[in-house]
């Protein structure tokens, strides 16, 4: 997919890929505050330049269908796409396309001579997903991965969602989270500071992650 691309710089990458829901239940306020939470983070992550040397972005919608939007790119490059809610929720499908692109990017790094921290999938969702879509598979594939540190996974639930249905699919190390009401600037913001704190970092660190406690319901 990526043959051919030339790095626009040798710093040490760090892959996002968020998976967001553009379902019909995410019509309205959802999916307004989700396309503001988007262009906060690109904000935010400009004003730090060692994070916007470091961070790509891809993003994968999915609703009725699954669509890859946006390719990795830093995203100093990337612009957001404008998103509008229809259709149904395939979860499943779209959750594996971002696992595939996970693992296309990175042996695209390793045959540029890249190095790269450890990609980090998000996936935002409010909706049951699809009768069609196979969440035991998709939970097995997800633990796997995560215990060979293949990638970090984190699932963030928002008004409405099927906490049981999404629990089922994330690794028992990385449960759901709920959105407080529809706080996505504020996760973004947690996202960009996170993705700081992490591009800043050598091997063998401990990292200390910004509490949650800005945007979620739950006390951790």
């Amino acid at each position: 997919m990526f043959k051919g691309e030339s790095p626009e710089n040798y710093e040490q990458k760090c892959l996002c890929v968020l998976v967001l829901d553009t379902s019909g239940s995410m019509d309205g306020e959802p999916i307004l505050e989700l396309n503001k939470g988007l262009q906060d983070f690109h904000q935010e992550v400009a004003m730090d330049f060692v994070a916007s040397q470091r961070l790509e972005v891809s993003i994968v919608s999915f609703n009725s269908t699954t669509q890859v939007l946006r390719e990795p790119a830093l995203l100093q490059n990337l612009e957001m796409p404008r998103l509008s809610a229809s259709g149904t929720t395939k979860l499943v499908d779209a959750v594996r396309t971002a696992m595939f692109k996970v693992e296309e990017r990175k042996q695209w790094y390793r045959e540029t001579g890249q190095n790269y921290y450890r990609p980090m999938i998000v996936l935002i969702t409010d909706g049951e997903p699809d009768s069609d879509q196979d969440l035991s598979g998709l939970s097995d594939e997800l633990q796997r991965s995560v215990a060979a540190k293949k990638f970090s996974f984190y699932a963030l639930g928002v008004r409405g969602y099927n906490h049981a249905k999404l629990a089922q699919v994330c690794p028992p190390s990385t449960p759901p989270l709920p959105l407080d009401g529809y706080k996505f600037s504020e996760f973004f913001k947690w996202l960009s500071n996170s993705i700081g704190i992490i591009t800043k970092s050598k091997e063998g660190d401990t990292l200390s992650l910004p509490p949650v406690s800005g945007w979620t319901q739950i006390q951790v």
